[in-house]
This record gives structure tokens, sequence and C-alpha cells, in this order.
């Protein structure tokens, strides 16, 4: 029977197994994947305690498999799937957990892997750089502008401030002192985190910044309205929908299909998007693939790879 990194109820690590489980059958609209890689993300561990994102709903069952996003090979589709055959190398979003040897995904939100990208940078960009892009689109500002991207060293931040880069604008990033270097590489002028930050963005960006994308939350988020004098050019992936609403700004809008997912690819495949894959790990070793990542030290992408 295929394996599966799960867990067993709402808790600490204490609830997390490695375990054999039922190969999955695609439903319809859903593709079965044999899996490659799967992403490791702030959201996985969250989900284990009983988060629960905006919008989702009903009682999660358990074993629940950990794990959003995944890259791997199509064992089979469902009803109603067209575009895609068995052997289609694919990456995207899962249905119910990607940290298994086989998972399955929504064709809608399921993209062809282009040959020129490697199955472990692949699983890495359905959620933080399709988050990322997608923040970018939103803000929809005009080349030349400056962005201030606040935690701009976690993953979501490090791919927003390069497809900024990509789509002409300046970024000035806000990070702890030990990811200066790691967000300079980015192409964005680093400021310190911690008290007065804000002051320093105001010395380092003397005309003002014009967008803020915020993946913090609380008196950050705050701090960083303040800066702006349209706040509609506002908005967070690190605070609830009512948080920035408040504020006079927005929590940032997913597309979820598969022509981000393309998009995301190329700018990889250009060489505009590193996405900066740090660590690795086999499937019987997931568990230290989520404490590095919940233990809020990890710097760039943890990728869990599955041996075949």
């Amino acid at each position: 029977m295929p394996k599966a990194y799960v867990f067993t109820r709402y808790g600490g690590p204490e609830t997390e197994a490695l375990v054999e489980v039922d190969r999955p059958v695609p439903g319809s609209g859903q593709i079965l994947v044999a899996v490659r890689a799967a992403g490791v993300n702030p959201v996985d561990w969250k989900q284990r305690t009983g988060h629960r994102r905006p919008g989702e709903s009903g009682e999660r069952l358990f074993p629940a498999v950990f794990g959003n996003e995944v890259a791997g090979i199509v064992e089979a589709t469902g009803d109603g799937v067209g575009g895609f055959a068995t052997g289609d190398e694919v990456f995207g979003n899962t249905v119910a957990g990607g940290y298994a040897e086989y998972a399955l995904l929504p064709a809608a939100v399921t993209a062809h892997k282009p040959a020129a990208l490697d199955f472990t940078d692949a699983a890495t960009l359905p959620i933080a750089a399709a988050t990322a892009y997608d923040g970018i689109r939103q803000l929809d500002l005009p080349s030349g502008a400056i962005l201030l991207v606040t935690g701009a060293g976690g993953g979501v931040g490090a791919a927003a401030a390069q497809i900024a880069r990509a789509f002409g604008l300046g970024v000035v990033g806000v990070a702890s002192k030990g990811k200066k270097d790691f967000v300079e590489s980015l192409g964005a002028l680093h400021v310190p985190s911690g008290p007065g930050w804000a002051e320093r963005v105001r010395a380092a960006a003397p005309d003002g910044v014009d967008g803020v994308y915020d993946l913090v939350g609380g008196e950050v988020l705050a701090e960083a309205a303040r800066l702006l004098t349209d706040r509609t050019k506002l908005i967070t992936a690190g605070a609830p929908p009512e948080e920035v609403r408040r504020l006079g700004g927005a929590r940032v809008a997913r597309a979820r299909t598969a022509a981000v997912l393309e998009a995301v690819a190329d700018l990889v495949v250009n060489g505009a998007l590193d996405p900066h894959v740090t660590r690795t790990f086999p499937l019987d070793r997931a568990g230290e693939a989520l404490r590095t990542v919940e233990d809020g030290h990890a710097r760039g992408k943890v990728v869990i790879e599955v041996a075949r």
C-alpha cells in the first residue's frame, strides 16, 4: 500500500505519523498523480492545529494527509477531465494532501510542467508563488512604482519581491537583519524589521511607497497602512479580511487557476523567479521537513521528495 504522512487529530507534532493508505481514486474533475515532490508551507502545520483558511468549511476527516501543493506524473483521470493523459508531468494544488506517494489534484488548478522546470521547483509554485503573483496583479501598480513587502524573507514574500521586479517595480523588503543578504539577492532594498521599521522605510524611500503587500498582519499591517496615501493599494495575505478592511485595504484575491500556475512556471523558466529551494527531505523524514518550517527558521522553500 502507498505511504502518506498524516495527522490523526488536531494538536501538535505528537499527532503525526507515516502510515499506509489506500491509493486514491480520482472523482469527477480530478487527476490522480504519482507524487515526485511536495512543497512544505506554514499552512500545513496550521491545519494540523485546526486552523481554517478563509472560506474553508466542513469537518476534516482523519487521518488527514499533510500538504497542499505537489508535482508529479499523471496516473489516471476522473470523469470530465480533458487535456491530461497518463504520463503527463504536472503540478498543482491538492484535493486532500500531498505528503504522499499518490495525491488527487483538481484538474482546474493543475498545469503541465514545462520540461525545463524540475519537479522540486515546480512543487513550490502553487501556493507561495501563485499567491505572490495574484497579489502583484491585484495591486496593478505601474512600472517604476515602489512596492513595500513586509515579511519579505518568507516564501510568499520572496516570490512577491521577484515577481514585482519582473513587472518593473521597485521593491522595499522588510525582514529580519539575518535575512539582509537573502532579501537583497531578490533585487529588493532591505529594511530591518523590529521597532522603528516604518521610520527606516521612510528614510529608505523618501518619496514614499505606492503599494504594500503585507505578509505579517497585526501592528505591522497597521503601520504599513500609514505609509500609504491610497489605501486601496494595501493588500495582505497575513491578516484576516476584517482586519485589513478596517484599514481600507483587502485580502489577496486568489485566482486559483491553471493559467496562474503556467504564468509563474514561465517566470521560473525565464529566470525571473527563483523558488529558492534550500532544503529537501525524503517522505520518511516528512516530520523533520515540517518542523523546519514550523520552527520559523526556514530560509527559502522546503520540499519533500518522493523516491520511485
